[in-house]
């Protein structure tokens, strides 16, 4: 083997192994040879992708998704089996990949129209890699046009899936990215999702409930200047209906040990909501321009717990100051904050108050407890960092500070 070949082979190694597909292998199949083509109308596509994926599933065969100027129209409706892998040329593009001459997206793209069915439902053991959804239809400067499209990516709800992986996606006009809320009868297990992109009209990105054994939100980034190399950022009004619908950007309930980290969010009413029944970690994050930053409850003693660690709130939108938190804590379990920081003040891209009315609000009628540790507090407008409406609740801070930059320490312990 000659040196150039040699060099090749290695960088090819090198890629795949950090999750990377360098180009078509021989191990994958272009959806094009199935008859899924640029020209095609979207229900001819779906028919076509769906026929690919069908026969890619008895061998776990990859599909390459080979890039083109206009994308794929294809509606919605279809069904990832068992076993198959759509492949793109992408890492993630988190301002829009762009065509030389027309505003809009490149590459290995799907153009979905399609407003009546999720574009595409996951089984287990299939992954969704480097790839771009559009919506070329969604507004993106009037609030009053906002088409409620249903998830573009959605878990089964006949069958239990697990071992799902969605990695180096990018969104463009979508209502919800991603929708994993099993079922009870049917609950997922082991789902991965790392170096997404977007921004969701309905301010839902990841959506999680029923999933047990450890699911995984790594490195994405929920931002409404997604599309500016095409020239698509969201208007001030559009933003300003997204914070109004009220839903939190990720959310996880009824799963065990969740992992989230490295996650941020921009212009959605909440950050991050962890659900009565769940635990977990949820580390370097930030999420900014929001109502709530992070509201985690609590159904029991025992193993509701999460610890939060290395992160920024910046809490300042909202109908009434009285409504903004950077943190909400209810219900029972545990609550560990170290090193969180929360700080405010205006921002031209939304409708802002500029303040969070405390720090942190801690209510319910159930005994809990929470700890801080060198947490940096400030730009509240109420006259105590926390505000206590839970007669039962015992918190701990120590080696925090304050809006007057002083040093907090207390304990509230009935």
């Amino acid at each position: 083997m000659t040196h150039a070949r040699v060099l090749s082979f290695l960088m090819v190694c090198l890629m795949l192994m950090a999750g990377r597909c360098p180009a078509q292998t021989s191990t994958m199949k272009s959806i094009q040879e199935f008859g899924v083509l640029p020209g095609n109308t979207p229900e001819a596509n779906r028919q076509n992708l769906q026929k690919a994926i069908d026969w890619a599933s008895r061998s776990g065969q990859a599909l390459w998704v080979e890039p083109v100027e206009d994308g794929y129209a294809v509606d919605g409706g279809i069904v990832l089996r068992r076993n198959v892998s759509l492949i793109g040329s992408h890492a993630p593009v988190g301002r829009g990949t762009r065509h030389p001459d027309k505003p809009q997206p490149v590459g290995s793209l799907f153009r979905i129209t399609d407003t009546e069915r999720p574009f595409i439902t996951v089984e287990s053991a299939t992954q969704i890699r480097g790839i771009q959804f559009w919506y070329p239809e969604q507004t993106y400067n009037d609030s009053s046009r906002i088409i409620a499209y249903p998830p573009t990516i959605q878990v089964s709800h006949t069958q239990s899936v697990n071992a799902v992986n969605m990695t180096d996606l990018t969104f463009y006009g979508e209502y919800v990215a991603m929708d994993f809320n099993a079922v009870p009868s049917h609950p997922c297990e082991q789902m991965i999702f790392q170096h997404c992109y977007g921004y969701p009209l309905s301010g839902e990105f990841i959506r999680i409930d029923y999933c047990y054994d450890i699911p995984r939100i790594l490195n994405c980034h929920v931002n409404p200047s997604n599309m500016r190399e095409f020239g698509r950022s969201f208007s001030r009004d559009v933003i300003d209906a997204v914070m109004r619908r009220g839903s939190f950007c990720y959310a996880i309930n009824h799963t065990d040990n969740a992992q989230l980290i490295d996650v941020f969010t921009f212009g959605t009413y909440g950050g991050v909501f962890l659900g009565p029944e769940s635990y977990g970690q949820l580390t370097n994050f930030n999420l900014d321009c929001v109502t709530v930053g992070i509201h985690k409850t609590g159904a029991n003693t025992k193993n509701r717990n999460w610890q939060i660690a290395q992160g920024s709130v910046i809490a300042n939108a909202g109908a009434d100051i009285k409504d903004v938190h950077p943190l909400i804590v209810e219900g029972e379990g545990h609550t560990s904050f170290v090193n969180v920081e929360a700080f405010s003040g205006g921002n031209g891209a939304l409708t802002t108050i500029g303040s969070s009315y405390d720090f942190m609000l801690v209510r319910g009628d159930r005994r809990l407890t929470v700890t801080l540790f060198g947490c940096r507090m400030r730009n509240y407008t109420a006259d105590a960092p926390f505000t206590i409406q839970n007669p039962k609740a015992v918190i701990q801070a120590v080696a925090c500070v304050d809006k007057n930059e002083e040093l907090y320490n207390v304990t509230v312990n009935p």
